[in-house]
């Protein structure tokens, strides 16, 4: 099927970092992408590495899980992270990128590896004459889930993600909003929608009794918590919104001096800041519902919007059940499974799996042992999740410090945040070490 030794399906984060990582040790790779021979519902375009979320990377501090495993990638020469440092837009503590320019600068990286070969078409069958990743994603094709399924032996588990819309920055009314990033970490970084009591209860009713798009008979809506849909928190009470993404703590409005009853926060979308995403308003209203209920919003009462709110299902496998803990399969240890399909969730996850998926292919290839980082890593503990096969009702997780093993001595709050991460890095530095990882950049931040 393949002329070269390894085989790489889907080009995602998680299949570009794989590549990535194969190519630059010379290995000859295929790289597999559907795109545009056949779409889904969630991309837009045919460009690599296609994100749907300008803060697609989320912290980018020490002081989280997901700021450590960034810091993890970034010193295994992860590509992802790489281009996300060069097209990162102003979002406070977060580290947000400029998506097209994202995108483009992937494909860059990856046309220029000569070992690694672009190819356009849809895979259904996995190979058998080659290493294979397979990183095809929360959408992969019904052809392909089918293979997947057969060679699996179980089926898929599944639930549902929404995205939030993106309006125009010259629609906002900067007369009513503010700039402020919570607690003023970040400057003014985000745009703020201030709402009082009245108009906040008012919102919450709007979006409880606008129309939604309904799920299908024949699928069930399982949620994760990570993304819930902003119908799903009204739901669940009309002051949870409050409490959750419009929480105005640490917002206070300079202009009053006083914090607002809630706060819809705007975050910039693109490098230029011509276009800005509503945080948390990840939504399932219909098209004409979602125009009318968020101009209802202080400040987005002529909101131009350029991409509205959608709802669609991703699929993940029994990761526990099937994967060894280098994430290739428990009974066919040629192919690797990456990316969200594998349960971890977030772009960062999703990447870091490709990462250590191209590597271990790479070493599969040359006749070296497969690596595993220790689980004391944001990585590591994060693949030790997802793999531990006495885990029952399995659902996709981040990347969090609730996964990592208990330091030696008791600590609480910023204290032992900090301390779960120095131990991370120095815990990677002596396993990179350990095993010769190569982890030096081949490449310079630049784009066109």
């Amino acid at each position: 099927m393949t002329s070269s030794p390894a085989v790489v399906v889907g080009a995602g984060l998680a299949g570009c970092e794989a590549a990535y990582q194969l190519g630059k040790r010379g290995v000859a790779v295929d790289l597999w992408e559907m795109r545009p021979h056949r779409s889904t519902e969630a991309h837009k375009t045919d460009g690599l590495a296609e994100l749907v979320c300008s803060n697609s990377f989320r912290d980018n501090t020490l002081n989280t899980a997901v700021g450590v495993l960034k810091a993890e990638m970034r010193s295994m020469d992860s590509v992802i992270m790489s281009v996300a440092d060069c097209v990162s837009v102003p979002a406070g503590s977060a580290l947000a990128v400029d998506r097209d320019r994202f995108s483009r600068l992937i494909g860059e990286r990856i046309a220029a590896l000569p070992s690694v070969r672009l190819r356009r078409g849809e895979i259904t069958k996995i190979p058998t004459d080659a290493v294979v990743v397979v990183a095809s994603g929360p959408l992969t094709s019904p052809a392909l889930s089918e293979e997947i399924t057969r060679l699996l032996g179980c089926g898929h588990l599944y639930f549902y993600d929404a995205i939030a819309p993106i309006v125009t920055a010259a629609s906002i009314d900067t007369s009513i909003t503010y700039r402020a990033a919570r607690y003023g970490k970040g400057g003014d970084d985000y745009i703020n929608c201030p709402l009082d009591r009245a108009q906040y209860y008012g919102l919450v009713d709007a979006i409880l009794e606008a129309e939604k798009v309904e799920t299908k008979s024949f699928e069930r809506c399982t949620y994760f918590e990570g993304c819930m849909p902003i119908e799903e928190l009204a739901r669940r009470g009309r002051d949870t919104l409050a409490f959750g993404p419009m929480r105005p703590v640490g917002l206070e409005d300079p202009r009053t001096g006083k914090r607002p009853h809630a706060v819809v926060q705007l975050r910039q979308d693109d490098l230029e800041g011509r276009l800005f995403g509503l945080v948390g308003f990840q939504a399932k209203m219909t098209y004409p519902a979602q125009r009318r209920v968020l101009r209802m919003i202080p400040g987005l009462e002529s909101a131009e919007f350029v991409r509205l709110g959608s709802l669609h299902r991703n699929t993940f496998i029994n990761s526990p059940r099937v994967l060894a803990p280098a994430l290739h399969l428990r009974e066919r240890q040629d192919v690797f499974m990456a990316g969200q399909l594998v349960g971890v969730e977030g772009y960062v996850e999703s990447a870091a799996t490709g990462l250590l998926c191209g590597l271990n292919a790479a070493r599969r290839i040359a006749g070296q042992p497969v690596a595993v980082p220790p689980s004391g890593t944001a990585m590591g503990s994060l693949l030790a999740y997802v793999t531990d096969p006495a885990r029952r009702n399995f659902q996709p997780m981040n990347a969090n410090y609730g996964l990592f093993p208990p330091l030696p001595v008791r600590l609480k709050g910023k204290e032992k945040k900090r301390a779960l991460g120095s131990r991370a890095l120095s815990e990677l530095g002596d396993w990179l070490q350990g095993v010769g990882v190569d982890n030096s950049a081949q490449v310079s931040c630049t784009t066109s």
